[in-house]
């Protein structure tokens, strides 16, 4: 029996290894991500997905979630918000913006405070009405509506943060993509291995379809 089980989770390895070619590293939002304690990337170039969520109370949602990293050189970075297709998200449109040394100043109100002295580049996502392009996610075998999208070099070293939110209030499932290289540890596998049947459960989201 426990020869059995080692040889399927070998397989189950491998299985994720092969398709790590369209596969992030999931993490889930346990705890609201907040300025003070926010979710901490560990490398902006490693591909990963946090499935989180923008709390809706009383009819609006006042939640931003916050995410860091830090960059020592010039680096590409990729940063995507994806929300699962779902009816009550039809209208559900998530925002971010990426806050750091050496960018432009923020032309518009946000709902966040930028730390004195760092620019802003806001993601808007489409606008209410607009089609919004899906694609069927392979890793967690749902389908997805397409957000806005980073992906550029940053050349000042330093700290960033990235915020999401939801502009019209609606609240919602989304799906932080962060990093472009989708390399795999060992606790990075057995990290999925675990969530990925999660995420095909839909034990992930929060919404009540």
């Amino acid at each position: 029996m426990r020869l059995l089980s080692m040889t399927s989770l070998a397989l189950l390895a491998a299985v994720i290894f092969a398709e790590s070619s369209f596969g992030h590293v999931p993490y889930f939002e346990r705890t609201d991500f907040t300025k003070d304690k926010p979710f901490r990337v560990q490398s902006i170039e490693q591909s990963i997905a946090v499935y989180a969520w923008l709390k809706r109370e009383k009819g609006r949602t006042d939640d931003v979630d916050v995410y860091t990293f830090t960059i020592t050189k010039p680096t590409r970075v990729f940063v995507q918000c994806l929300a699962p297709v779902r009816k009550r998200y039809e209208k559900f449109l998530p925002a971010f913006a990426v806050v750091g040394p050496g960018l432009p100043a923020a032309k518009a109100k946000l709902p966040f405070e930028a730390p004195k002295g760092q620019g802003v580049i806001v993601m808007e996502n489409y606008k209410p009405g607009e089609r919004r392009p899906t694609f069927y996610e392979f890793f967690g075998g749902k389908s997805y509506y397409r957000g806005p999208t980073l992906d550029r070099v940053l050349e000042e070293p330093g700290t960033y943060h990235v915020y999401y939110w939801d502009p019209h209030a609606h609240g919602g499932d989304y799906v932080a993509v962060l990093g472009y290289k989708e390399t795999w540890g060992l606790m990075d596998v057995l990290r999925a291995l675990f969530r990925t049947p999660m995420i095909r459960w839909n034990l992930e989201l929060h919404d009540e379809e």
